[in-house]
């Protein structure tokens, strides 16, 4: 029987398998205080490794990494050729020289990145952690924590590693923890120590002596899930995830606790869901790779036609020489001549992807990072946080993602709830009228309200309307019936310092608050116990019995209190969603509910979380008669649940609608700009958050990553495999219909080409749709067939959002579309919890948030908030793209030309493998003369300035659509290096045919021909990167014509006869320069093919624009007009988007805490430190997604309009 299936109590002390990597361990025994006993079984100790290298393994792996780029290898393979003196004209130092210093450069970067990594970790595995050893708390570092240790944990503090908790300072062995690192969620959740265990509480000695072991499940990265039994004298005890507190947590509102450690390092579920650090490298690099292996099978090619025509030409001709030649070895076979001529001609021609490409390449790559960690416009001053970018490897791929997968809070939200309107006896308060009754939202200018006067009150306030307060002045009973259920029915833990300042612990962000809502305005929440709650009102003490609680679930979506005031009055206060209450009101509420409805429309439109506010009064006889039978049914051994569900019915009925309460859940600034622009941009965005589906869903809601105009948003929740099949099914049916709907898994396993036909469904799609899954739903769909149609559903939907997800469960979902969608993927959060899907996508972000750096520290560029990913992305993304596609282009065309003049001299030169330029040029031509404006291009330049690029997303596209650089871009640039290089040799050799010079001399000589060519080609391949610039800077203007400067002044230098003096056999051409380049004649000959060469390329380029012009085309075009005359750029106005949607919610998604409550465990008998309040609320966001498509609708209609815009 396996664990899964077996209950806690048939575990049995079998024998232990070892984890090796050769055996999977299927079980782990533990035994307390026993570091003998538990050693045998070789766990994992608690270090963390997060890094990719050590000393011993660095060179080796690192070396095999850089070897899968194929030039590596393709330039090792040239050195090993060149090494051979019988084929090889070249030296082998022009290869071996800049391949050392790539390699060399990119261990060094490599090292410096794993360098930050070992630092982090080492940070980690040195906090420090109280041991019992030897019968005594002593210090120790968390990396020398084992398996069986009993640990202390103090409040505030992180858990250690996975621990079985023994005893706490709360009474019943309570503790309460704070789980954001793990799933996102920052509200408290409760922890049982088992009542046998509980009683050792502090006893050093009583800890020292526990012995007990626990047999429990092998490691697993399943947050929610425990399964193990604790066997300690003579009884065994099941456990269940209720009784472990794991790695990553953080132990709030509790003095101390105890643990035994169960999982250590590795094995903790936090880095079981981790994943493993990746090597990746950008689809260009990728790319390159295949242009690589197309260019040497082009260079084969070439090879075998010379090393045939050196075979035919040794055969007919070439023996007519050999008795000139002084050789005393055996003649060679015209075969085996033409056999070395093809080697020689490979080395020579290899210089079409030279290495200083790559070296190159990562020059532009590093710069492209500076511009990010410079750019002001990226840094956060409320933290004094700039964006870092972590890696210089993937810039270019910023400008091609096509998914975005966001974590929500921390990312999109910031967590924090604040109270922002309500609406009582159908009045609205939160908003002002002025003299015409007309409504007008408060804008921001206006003061917050002042509540001085009460010592508890929240000064962080936001809300802005001051009738309230006098209505409560004015003694409104409905006012104040309002807010004192607010301080009622809740599950609110108070805690008073000696300052007797309150300190609330919430079990979810909204409840805290309401409560701190009623607070402010002067009921305050003072204190409870298992039968009553304290609370101040207007000055007074009052003291309700807590006679029942009938507690919220997802089922239920309401939570209701019963308390009997001082004067001995029974009332029910109930709050929950709207559409639950509204249908238990008494009918005398039904024009108070219409008036109230409208207003939840309202605040649902403006993206606030709503509850409807209800009560009854309930009479003592009938009350009394209720509780026994409620009694009665939570003694019932079958049923339970349905007969309490039945009675909590019975008396939640007619009820007197009081009002409703409006709390944003506030967004981080400018998130809902930055997802409309990314929207615009054809960016799909999904939302995979460990939250609870409604919460998910109406954040989705308030950032217009779904909206009211959507067709129809798909909810898939089914518990088994059957049930997600069918709901995706029908999802599918319903966007197909019924005749176009597609097979189910098990056809799209065996055809799993039916998801390359998912483009061109979308095109048959009308409408906006959204998918909204579930973790168990997503669990069910990942492992079984059904994973490819809903991969095919969700691609087909606008946004996707996947609730209650694992950190694993992220990282699936974006391996999923990186394997079968072949897009880019980018992956955002900010916690422990996302770093797995961080790892996972080609790119990863991490916000430097309020849950940590671990996101920020395992991502490639960090951030503080999530709206900087729209300038990352449509700015310095799009860029980089555009830079380095550009940079490719000109790079493999000025190559091609340089090369292949090499392929045509050799019909003219015997195919004897002889190069047609000077040693020296062909060595500085790719290092010096041509090196330094093709940087400033791949650095600098930009087709329009970033302000465009961010106001018209829409340019984003070409990234994504990859038509900057790729097959068709790269034959282009051939074909052009071949027309260039066919130009570069034979005007020249027909110009020089049969001349003579000014001088009467003949100019046909080998090396004035030569030079000539060198010099046309500097010439044409600087007027063509100067075609080729669309933003100049002073740089440019220097690197490209001091380049032009620098060759003629080296060209002056090599020609001398003083360097000849010293080196004869190294500078062969003296004195040519003064034959050749002082004559007209050839300067004409220069003039001419460099018109002949760029001249084809001014004229297609000037029909193009002036017939077929791109979006970039125009801005710039536009863009130019505007520099001397740059209008005022005006704000964009702030406006809310309009809906009819309902969200009813405010609590947490687990079920609630009225039974804790009233059973009194939660209760302690002294306060312990306290701990931080409420977060201080900030400003929300607000809706703009109709002005900017207003706004890029005018930027494009500004254009002219009869031309064509095509991307």
């Amino acid at each position: 029987m396996s664990l899964e299936s077996s209950s806690p109590c048939q575990l049995s002390l079998l024998p232990h398998r070892l984890s090796h990597q050769s055996v999977a361990e299927v079980e782990r025994i533990v035994k307390a205080n026993d570091r003998e006993y538990n050693g045998k079984f070789q766990y994992a100790d608690n270090r963390i490794h997060t890094s990719k290298y050590n000393i011993i393994t660095f060179l080796p792996i690192n070396l095999f990494e850089q070897f899968q780029r194929v030039a590596n290898t393709y330039f090792l393979f040239l050195l090993i050729l060149q090494l051979i003196p019988e084929i090889s004209s070249l030296t082998w130092f022009t290869t071996i020289v800049p391949l050392v210093l790539v390699i060399t450069m990119t261990a060094a970067k490599d090292a410096a990145d794993d360098y930050f990594r070992h630092r982090n970790d080492n940070q980690v595995n040195n906090r420090q952690s109280e041991v019992l050893s030897d019968g005594k708390l002593q210090n120790e570092k968390w990396m020398n924590v084992k398996v069986g240790d009993i640990i202390k944990l103090e409040n505030n503090q992180f858990v250690a590693a996975d621990l079985l908790l023994l005893s706490s300072s709360e009474p019943h062995g309570l503790c309460y923890i704070e789980t954001a690192e793990l799933d996102g969620e920052t509200n408290l959740k409760v922890r049982h120590a088992l009542a046998v265990t509980s009683e050792l509480g502090a006893d050093i000695s009583r800890l020292a002596k526990f012995d007990g072991t626990v047999v429990c499940e092998a490691p697993n990265n399943k947050l929610d899930r425990f399964v193990g039994v604790l066997s300690w004298k003579d009884s065994k005890h099941p456990l269940s995830d209720q009784r472990i507190l794991l790695r990553g947590c953080v132990l709030r509102n509790t003095s101390w606790c105890f643990g035994m450690v169960i999982f250590a390092g590795p094995d903790t579920k936090l880095m079981q869901n981790s994943g493993k650090t990746k090597f990746k490298r950008t689809s260009i690099d990728r790319f390159m790779n295949t242009v690589v292996l197309w260019i040497f099978g082009f260079l084969v090619c070439l090879g075998i036609i010379l090393a045939i025509g050196n075979s035919i030409w040794e055969n007919q001709v070439g023996g007519q020489f050999r008795t000139f030649l002084f050789q005393n070895k055996k003649e060679k076979s015209f075969v085996f001549s033409g056999f070395l001529m093809f080697w020689s001609y490979i080395i020579i021609l290899n210089t079409v992807v030279p290495i200083s490409l790559y070296v190159s390449m990562e020059v532009i790559r590093l710069g492209h990072s500076y511009f990010i960690n410079w750019d002001r416009k990226m840094y956060y001053s409320g933290k004094a946080a700039p964006a870092e970018a972590r890696t210089t490897m993937l810039n270019e791929e910023l400008g091609q993602i096509e998914y975005v997968f966001s974590d929500k809070t921390g990312t999109l939200t910031e967590n924090i709830m604040t109270f922002k309107k309500c609406s009582i006896n159908g009045r609205l308060y939160g908003e002002e009228h002025d003299d015409s009754v007309q409504k007008k939202e408060i804008t921001k200018k206006k003061e917050p309200m002042d509540f001085s006067e009460n010592s508890q009150a929240d000064r962080s306030s936001q809300f802005l309307d001051p009738s309230l307060k006098e209505a409560i002045r004015s003694g409104d009973p409905k006012v104040h019936e309002f807010f004192r259920l607010l301080a009622l029915c809740h599950t609110v833990m108070s805690e008073e310092d000696s300052s007797g300042k309150l300190t609330y612990q919430v079990q979810s962000p909204d409840e805290g608050a309401l409560v701190t809502a009623a607070s402010n305005y002067g009921f305050i929440f003072k204190s409870r116990t298992p039968d009553s709650i304290t609370i101040e009102e207007l000055g007074t003490l009052v003291t309700y019995q807590l006679l029942a609680f009938l507690d919220f679930n997802n089922i239920r979506k309401r939570m209701s209190v019963i308390v009997q005031n001082p004067a001995g009055q029974i009332k029910l206060y109930s709050k929950g969603a709207d559409t639950i209450l509204f249908e238990r009101l008494h009918p005398s509420s039904k024009d108070l509910l219409s008036l109230t409805s409208d207003h939840l429309s309202d605040f649902a439109g403006e993206g606030l979380r709503t509850l409807a506010i209800a009560y009854r009064e309930v009479d003592d006889k009938y009350f009394k008669e209720w509780h026994k039978r409620r009694e009665v049914a939570s003694a019932a051994t079958h049923g339970r649940d349905d007969q309490i569900a039945r009675l909590y019915e019975e008396v939640e009925r007619e009820l007197t609608l009081l009002g409703a309460t409006a709390v944003e859940d506030k967004l981080q600034e400018g998130v809902i700009e930055t997802i409309a622009s990314l929207s615009l941009a054809n960016i799909k965005i999904w939302v995979l958050t460990g939250d609870k589906q409604e919460t998910a869903v109406n954040i989705g809601y308030a950032c217009n990553v779904l909206t009211e105009d959507m067709n129809d948003v798909f909810v898939i929740a089914g518990n088994t495999v059957g049930d997600v099949r069918g709901e995706v099914r029908k999802a599918k049916e319903s966007l197909f219909g019924q005749n176009n709907s597609v097979v189910d898994g098990h056809a799209a396993c065996e055809e799993p080409q039916q998801l390359e036909l998912a483009s061109v469904r979308e095109d048959t799609v009308t409408g906006d749709y959204a998918l909204v899954i579930n973790g168990h739903s997503l669990a069910h769909a990942l492992e079984s067939d059904i994973k490819h149609d809903l991969l095919e559903l969700a691609c087909l939907c606008k946004a996707v959002i996947c609730c209650r997800v694992t950190p694993l469960q992220k990282a699936q979902v974006v391996e999923l579309v990186k394997t079968h969608r072949n897009a880019v993927t980018l992956a955002i959060g900010d916690g422990a919890n996302d770093v797995s899907m961080i790892k996972s996508a080609h790119i990863g972000v991490g916000i430097s948030g309020q849950e940590g750096l671990q996101a920020a520290l395992a991502s490639d560029y960090s951030f503080a908030q999530f709206r900087f990913l729209q300038r990352l992305l449509l700015v310095h993304g799009r860029w980089s793209y555009f830079r380095m596609c550009k940079f490719l282009c000109y790079f493999l065309y000025k190559n091609f030309a340089f090369t292949l003049v090499h392929f045509w001299f050799g019909f003219f030169c015997g195919f004897s493998a002889q190069t047609v330029y000077d040693q020296w040029f062909i060595t500085l031509f790719n290092i010096v003369y041509t090196s330094l404006p093709v940087l400033a291009m791949g650095i600098f330049d930009q087709d329009v300035n970033d302000q465009n690029s961010m106001d018209c997303p829409q340019l984003y596209e070409p990234g994504q659509l990859n038509l900057l650089f790729n097959k068709r871009k790269f034959f282009i640039c051939m074909a052009h290096g071949i027309y260039t290089s066919l130009v570069l040799f034979f005007i020249p050799y027909g110009a020089f045919y049969n001349v003579a010079g000014e001088d009467g001399q003949h100019v046909a000589d080998y090396q004035s021909f030569a030079v000539t060519m060198a010099t046309s080609l500097v010439f044409v391949v600087s007027v063509q990167i100067a075609l080729d610039t669309s933003y100049w800077t002073a740089i440019s203007h220097v690197f490209i014509w001091g380049s032009l400067a620098a060759y003629f002044i080296i060209l002056l230098t090599t020609h001398n006869n003083n360097i000849f003096g010293m080196f004869p056999n190294q500078f062969p051409f003296v004195g040519n320069i003064q034959n050749s380049l002082t004559q007209r004649c050839i300067w004409l000959v220069i003039l001419l093919t460099t018109v002949a060469s760029v001249m084809p390329v001014v004229a297609f380029r000037f029909l193009r624009m002036a017939l077929y012009p791109t979006l970039s085309d125009q801005i710039r075009r536009r863009q130019k007009a505007q520099q001397k005359a740059r209008p005022t750029r005006r704000q964009r106005p702030q406006t809310r988007r309009s809906s009819s949607r309902r969200s009813g919610y405010a609590f947490a998604h687990q079920e609630g805490y009225g039974e804790l409550i009233t059973s009194g465990k939660n209760m302690r008998a002294k306060n312990p430190p306290p701990t931080s309040g409420l977060e201080k609320p900030l400003y929300n966001s607000t809706g703009w997604l109709e002005n900017l498509c207003k706004k890029t609708t005018d930027t494009l209609s500004s254009f002219s309009q009869d031309q064509t815009v095509k991307l």
